[in-house]
């Protein structure tokens, strides 16, 4: 199926590359978002700091992935760009489960403090 298509991805990119990369760049979108959301006082200063590291970790994992696949595609390999897609997901929603995870460990420890 794939060998009929003809796409010009480029040469073959580095993936840790775009990983940080990606990071940085959804630094700037998230921070921004977020320092916006406490300048309006919608969020705490901690959820600002987490959400934006959250936020760019995830960025970073899904451009790892699609330039992941990307290069897959342009090996005509369409099980490594759909394992690569795959992986980003897992990556990015395993992300958000450990940071839900934590932010209850989070406020546990301030109840039992605070008791």
């Amino acid at each position: 199926m794939l060998n009929n298509i003809q796409i010009n991805t480029g040469a073959t990119r580095s993936v840790p590359g775009h990983l940080i990369s990606g990071t940085l760049a959804s630094s700037v979108i998230a921070g921004a978002m977020n320092y916006n959301k406490y300048k309006k006082s919608e969020i705490t200063k901690k959820e600002f700091i987490n959400n934006t590291i959250k936020t760019s970790l995830q960025g970073g994992i899904a451009t790892a992935s699609a330039v992941a696949a990307s290069n897959y595609i342009g090996e005509k390999n369409l099980l490594g760009a759909l394992g690569a897609i795959s992986a980003g997901v897992v990556a990015v929603y395993g992300t958000e489960k450990v940071y839900d995870r934590l932010e209850i460990e989070v406020s546990k420890n301030k109840e039992i403090t605070n008791d």
